[in-house]
């Protein structure tokens, strides 16, 4: 066997191989026997069927399978004897194969560059002190009653604006498309995020009562189900109810928790607030420190790679609609298109990704087992599961090796910051 290395560029390699004819033809002719014993033609008895037979009728198929398992072979060989880690399984290009004589081919693979790391301490980034005002801790309180709130029935009255009402609703769009039904659903009667006309039209009904309405949605209407069209709703009414907010006191907070008044609901607030905002911040700035280690490296970045990113990124794209109930299949959504517009992301993050990498082993950054553990006890938590059964689902679906991935990285954008030269605004 011959085989030629070769280095197209920076991140792009081939090995040019070339399988002598005697080592093909035993490979046709093993794979012809196999042939033989399997196959049931006219004329000859099963297992019987010469391999000259078999060559000739199934020529093609057998010559596919052959060069199939010389390449699986041959490639995975030279690729480990010589140290070669591809980032994906090879391309064969330029395939030729025929009976008597050698078989020639490409495998065509991308590897990690070779990379000079700029240098990574005193990286500068701008960063914030935490801040969070009564304000901020007004509107969270607000949003906790919210949560709290209570929906009273009413009685002896037709709903009117503020109400929220219990619906059986079907609607149907006019001049054909889907329609569905929905019912129990509950809606604030004068909401903004109601069609106009949907308002109006619920406005007076009591208990028991049916309507139909009618409501056309603009052009410019975000939903595209409903975009220019317009539905016909038949509603039945089935309850009335009052929103009522707990009020913002101590007997409010000592309901939530282990709060001995309003005050200490408020200081537990402002200290989550805070935690939550030095979250934010810490992220801006790694992000900022990961933006200027890859302006300042310069160097190909594989293919493969950047592939990767891209159906990471649009892979969370269509998971993020899903988990708020939309079909990302049914929106008319051009993914294909929407991948691409991803593409220079996913070259700056397949760049930070390969920097990020050596500087860890630069470093000896790795995750300890007890990091590991840690997380994993986490997520076993908010999963509300045991930990050996989370822990046993990620090393099944390959996820702990991911969480080792990302613990390393954390810890390696840690560096990054604690070596930073930060300029506080």
């Amino acid at each position: 066997m011959k085989v030629e290395y070769i280095e197209e560029t920076s991140v792009r390699k081939a090995l040019a191989f070339e399988i002598e004819a005697d080592v093909v033809e035993k490979e046709i002719e093993a794979r012809a026997r196999e042939y033989a014993r399997k196959v049931k033609l006219p004329g000859f008895r099963p297992g019987k069927t010469p391999p000259d037979v078999i060559k000739k009728r199934f020529r093609a198929q057998v010559l596919e399978d052959v060069a199939e398992t010389v390449v699986n072979r041959v490639v995975f060989q030279e690729l480990e004897g010589r140290g070669l880690k591809p980032l994906a399984s090879p391309r064969v290009t330029d395939l030729k194969i025929d009976e008597n004589q050698p078989m020639t081919f490409r495998a065509v693979f991308e590897t990690l560059p070779i990379i000079e790391v700029p240098e990574y301490k005193e990286l500068p980034a701008k960063a914030r002190a935490p801040k969070v005002s009564e304000e901020d801790v007004d509107r969270e309180v607000d949003r906790l009653r919210e949560n709290a709130a209570r929906y009273d029935p009413v009685e002896g009255r037709p709903a009117r604006e503020g109400d929220f009402v219990v619906l059986d609703l079907a609607w149907r769009p006019e001049g054909g498309g889907r329609g569905g039904r929905d019912e129990n659903a509950m809606i604030e009667l004068g909401s903004a995020e109601n069609h106009p006309d949907f308002n109006a039209g619920l406005v007076g009904m009591s208990p028991g009562e049916t309507r139909d309405i009618r409501a056309t949605y603009a052009e410019d209407h975000p939903s595209k189900k409903l975009a220019g069209k317009t539905v016909s709703y038949t509603v039945t009414l089935k309850s009335i109810k009052e929103k009522s907010l707990p009020a913002a006191d101590d007997e409010f907070a000592k309901d939530l928790g282990d709060f001995e008044d309003l005050a200490a609901l408020r200081e537990d607030v402002h200290r989550r607030l805070t935690l939550a905002e030095e979250r934010r911040i810490d992220r801006e700035v790694k992000g900022a420190l990961v933006e200027a280690l890859v302006q300042r490296a310069a160097f190909e970045v594989p293919e493969a790679l950047v592939d990767r990113h891209m159906n990471a990124r649009t892979e969370t794209a269509a998971r993020g609609l899903a988990v708020q109930g939309i079909d990302p299949t049914k929106i008319g959504m051009d993914w294909k298109g929407y991948r691409e517009t991803q593409r220079e992301d996913s070259v700056k993050g397949a760049k930070a990704e390969i920097l990020l990498d050596e500087i860890a082993r630069r470093e000896g950054i790795e995750a300890l087992d007890a990091e590991v553990e840690t997380e994993v006890g986490r997520i076993a938590e908010r999963m509300r599961k045991s930990r050996e059964s989370v822990r046993l689902a990620m090393e099944k679906e390959g996820d702990l090796a991911a969480l080792r991935a990302r613990i390393r990285e954390d810890k390696t954008l840690d560096l990054l910051k604690a070596n930073a030269r930060l300029d506080f605004e």
